[in-house]
């Protein structure tokens, strides 16, 4: 007997999801959000605290004393620092380089050797006047020999023309025999002399091919290679070079700014100037007006000043940026008037309502002090109450600089 067996259907009801688990569900995904949001929070205010209590770096300058009187700005100028010996050294002739002796920065002394060209043409040249020279001294000694026998064949043909056993003929031949060898040995010695300034002009030659330095300085540019052609003019393809080296003399740097022709009437020769370096601005550096360039620039509307410094320090550089007060007749001080307590810098200052108001650095922290201000005397501001000299304020203080922040002086 035949039995049928049924395929089994297929329980749906265990795939459905009970009460309790679907809340469960749902608390466990409120649980994780909840914790994300802590996480997000506590990332936040950390963020913040770090930010807090991050240090701001800043300038400071020290609070000097001011001197009694002084001299008023009258006018402020920049410029650039500029030599006034500064020279390109070339070749008199044109040659390959066959050495350099310097490099950028090099110190140099006059007459320093600082390259060679290839000297062998010229070398040849003055071998070969030199080889002229000796030829003729050579045939010189030859006619002196021949001619003390020919003065000695003279003297006894004058002798037998005496006696009547020489002919007149024979006495003129031996004349004649020794006044050619003198003309001879004139011309020989003429043509040493030739010979000579030919060697000279050789030795030029070679003496051109090594190039020397003019004057004291450093090399502040190296301009040819070895194995490089070199030529005192252009040879228009761009493959000879036309200077060795540019060489500036350091003791003749000066400044050298333009003023505005509204102002030029305010700077005469002589004035006492303060000038600051862009790279050093911490530094100052005296000086006096050499002279006044006698024209304008039409486009620029400027007159050239050129400044003599006082003395030339060690850090200043051909070409560097510099700012130039002009400063007045010194001011003497007048009875009952207020002496400065300090000077400082004028980007030290910072308004604040009807306040001026400085920060100073005391242990590593910013203390809030409202100031007295007097004149300006060039870049810096006369403090007549509020610092004393020596204290150290920030430069350019940062606009949410607070009283009693954590600081960092910039090294």
């Amino acid at each position: 007997m035949a039995t049928t067996s049924t395929p089994p259907k297929p329980d749906l009801g265990s795939l459905r999801i009970h009460d309790g688990q679907r809340k469960g569900s749902k608390t466990g995904k409120r649980v994780g959000i909840v914790l994300l949001v802590l996480v997000l929070l506590a990332g936040i205010a950390a963020a913040a605290y770090a930010f807090r209590n991050t240090k701001p770096v800043v300038d400071v300058a020290t609070a000097s004393k001011a001197e009694v009187g002084g001299r008023a700005a009258l006018l402020n100028a920049s410029g650039y620092v500029t030599p006034r010996r500064r020279a390109t050294i070339a070749a008199k002739i044109t040659g390959r380089v066959t050495s350099v002796h310097f490099d950028e920065g090099t110190h140099v002394q006059e007459g320093q050797l600082l390259a060679t060209l290839d000297d062998s043409d010229v070398q040849r040249a003055l071998e070969s006047a030199k080889a002229d020279r000796d030829t003729s001294q050579a045939a010189i000694a030859d006619y002196q020999v021949q001619l003390k026998n020919a003065e000695t064949e003279l003297n006894r043909a004058q002798k037998l023309q005496a006696a009547g056993v020489e002919t007149q003929q024979a006495l003129d031949s031996a004349v004649m025999a020794a006044d050619s060898l003198r003309a001879k040995i004139a011309l020989a010695k003429q043509q040493v002399v030739g010979s000579s300034a030919r060697i000279n002009e050789a030795q030029q030659a070679v003496d051109n091919t090594v190039i020397r330095a003019p004057y004291a300085g450093i090399v502040v540019s190296k301009d040819a290679q070895v194995g490089e052609m070199v030529s005192p003019v252009s040879a228009g393809g761009g493959f000879t070079r036309t200077g060795i080296a540019t060489i500036v003399d350091m003791k003749s740097l000066e400044m050298e700014v333009d003023v505005n022709e509204s102002y030029i009437a305010r700077v005469t020769p002589g004035q006492r100037v303060e000038a600051t370096l862009d790279a050093y601005p911490d530094r100052k550096l005296g000086g006096f007006v050499r002279t006044v360039i006698p024209t304008a620039d039409r486009q620029k509307a400027t007159v050239k000043v050129r400044i003599t410094f006082d003395k030339i320090e060690d850090f200043i550089l051909p070409d560097m940026g510099i700012k130039v007060t002009f400063l007045g007749a010194e001011e003497k001080p007048q009875a009952g008037a207020v002496v400065p307590a300090a000077m400082i810098p004028q980007d030290a200052i910072r308004d604040d309502g009807s306040e001026k108001i400085v920060y100073l650095v005391k242990d590593d922290h910013a203390e809030r002090r409202a100031v007295k201000v007097g004149g300006n005397r060039g870049s810096d501001v006369e403090i007549l109450a509020g610092l004393t000299a020596g204290d150290t304020v920030v430069v350019k203080p940062p606009a949410n600089l607070k009283d009693g922040q954590a600081v960092e002086v910039k090294k």
